[in-house]
């Protein structure tokens, strides 16, 4: 899905580059070349309006959401940013790549966009097992950054209704989301085509076609007698231009994610077909959540793309619902851009309460599917999805969590074994999860003391000790507490240390305890901790629920 190193935050950038092209938003609106508009409200395109934001009722009680990240770069299911790997020669994409499709001067990307059918996506039936695991939100990947659209754009014509599914594939979902009670998001990453797509411009170093440039830079006039006759595969690349500093290095992308050292600075027709495709989306999907694969906002710094959409998607959703209703999930943000939106963070945690309320975003495998990790069995265990639930929902926090789609719109065997699993736990202790807020603290036991700082956008998961027995994480709601223990301890009881007697933390007695799925549990408030007797039969394995008054 996304850049797969640290990304550089650019510090000291930003705020200049602000000032030197963005002191006058309301200028710039007006003068804006024919398209769509900004909605008339109360938020404009600049950091100062955004920061009315107040994070919706309804995303602070969700907590968890469900994501479907998933489009052509799926149906070779190989994995991860295949659309720019199959153009690195020599690397595992490209030499999966010559041997099922051929060389990526005859058999391009656009190419793997005409294989890929969708023929087995039933949107209902996969939101229906989606609810039940005990998603409030669902979250569909409107277009990636192989700048395909999936769905019906009159501002692009490389999208789903005119070739591969031949479905308004965001249709489906909303109008799925809607039957189910789900809130419905869309995920938008096609900022970042003018860069990704570099390697595309390039050709073989070595054997038989060294030189012969792959096809990042053909153009219409070459699509006589081909499936593509009639349109212009530069308005899916977006190749007619230099190419980046060091685009030879395939790394260096991740250094360039905000637009700088050396990054090719994208024109800005390309700018505004962006802006113009990203309103169509929020106005005819109406959807309650965007999700920018993007340090801060699209674009940013080096267009107000981003603040207009940010302003419109606000105003739109209040003159939809009487109130604002509208998420938006940004990377990288400083204190003061977090009040102006929800900061999202990518396969990582927080290691705090945040003030605000935050987004993780993972994935239980590859973000595009990958048809080996099914083979070898390496799909992130409902287990961990719990736990990693628990732990961010106890800061504050939201999880958004990607369950890969094969290339023809289906669950692999082993991906409903996670699913099902999630549903079982969530059936009897979804109370610790939906509608809580935070405690005094989040937690305790030993992971805290080994859990890794942030890196970037996030990559901070699974680098600290992994959680057990004494590992506890709090939630509240009301006057009850929740306890929630991240493993079995093998002596039947659990410890809950910040609760001993005289605790500054809860202070109050503890009048009664509950085992969620069992009922009352004996217990003792010792000197040391809360001691509590589990019984012989557990409900689950997973995580372990104290209701606690």
């Amino acid at each position: 899905m996304k850049r797969r190193a640290a990304i550089g935050r650019m510090a000291g950038m930003v705020p200049a580059l602000l000032a030197a092209r963005y002191s006058h938003a309301t200028a710039l609106f007006e003068n804006l070349p024919l398209g769509e508009r900004v909605m008339k409200g109360p938020f404009q395109p600049s950091w100062e309006s955004l920061k009315q934001y107040q994070v919706p009722g309804w995303y602070q009680d969700a907590k968890f959401g469900i994501w479907a990240h998933w489009g052509p770069q799926c149906q070779p299911e190989h994995g991860d940013w295949y659309g720019r790997g199959m153009y690195e020669e020599g690397s595992d994409h490209y030499n999966y790549h010559v041997q099922k499709y051929g060389h990526p001067s005859k058999f391009g990307f656009k190419d793997v966009i005409n294989e890929w059918k969708a023929e087995n996506w039933h949107p209902d039936e996969l939101l229906s097992l989606y609810k039940k695991a005990g998603a409030q939100y669902f979250v569909a990947l409107a277009n990636h950054h192989d700048n395909f659209d999936n769905y019906n754009s009159k501002y692009h014509r490389w999208n789903a209704v005119n070739m591969g599914p031949k479905k308004d594939l965001m249709d489906g979902w909303a109008k799925a989301a809607k039957k189910h009670g789900l809130h419905f998001g869309v995920s938008v990453h096609a900022a970042h085509a003018w860069t990704w797509y570099e390697t595309a411009q390039l050709a073989d170093k070595k054997g038989p076609l060294a030189g012969v440039p792959y096809d990042g830079k053909i153009t219409k006039a070459s699509g006589k007698n081909t499936w593509w006759n009639g349109y212009d595969p530069q308005e899916l690349y977006a190749q007619n231009h230099p190419l980046s500093a060091n685009a030879k290095d395939s790394g260096s992308i991740h250094n360039q994610w905000a637009w700088g050292d050396g990054a090719s600075v994208p024109s800005k027709d390309y700018c505004e077909k962006f802006f113009n495709r990203t309103i169509e989306l929020i106005d005819r999907y109406e959807p309650d959540l965007v999700y920018f694969d993007d340090t801060v906002l699209p674009l940013w710094p080096v267009s107000d793309a981003g603040l207009r959409i940010a302003a419109h998607l606000y105003n739109s959703s209040i003159k939809r619902h009487g109130k604002l209703q509208a998420v938006l999930n940004g990377k990288i943000l400083d204190e003061e851009q977090r009040k102006c939106m929800v900061w999202d963070i990518e396969r990582g945690q927080s290691n705090r309460i945040e003030p605000f309320v935050w987004q993780t975003d993972t994935c239980i495998g590859s973000w595009h599917y990958d048809r080996r990790i099914y083979n070898e069995k390496r799909y992130k265990s409902a287990k961990t999805v719990v736990h990693t639930l628990a732990d961010v929902v106890s800061k504050n926090g939201n999880l958004l969590l990607s369950v890969p789609l094969r290339g023809d719109g289906s669950l692999d065997a082993e991906e409903l074994v996670v699913v099902e699993g999630v549903a079982a736990w969530m059936q009897q202790n979804s109370e610790v999860i939906f509608g809580t807020r935070p405690w005094k603290i989040y937690g305790e036991g030993p992971a805290i003391d080994t859990a890794a700082p942030l890196d970037g956008p996030g990559f901070n998961e699974g680098k600290g000790k992994p959680f057990g027995a004494e590992d506890i994480r709090f939630t509240t709601k009301a006057d009850t507490l929740y306890a929630i223990a991240l493993g079995t301890p093998a002596d039947g009881k659990i410890r809950v240390k910040s609760l001993a007697a005289g605790s500054s933390h809860y202070p109050a007695e503890i009048a009664k305890v509950e085992l969620l799925g069992r009922g009352p549990v004996n217990f003792e408030r010792g000197n040391d901790a809360l001691i509590v007797q589990l019984p012989d039969s557990l409900p689950n394995q997973e995580a372990l629920c104290l209701k606690i008054r």
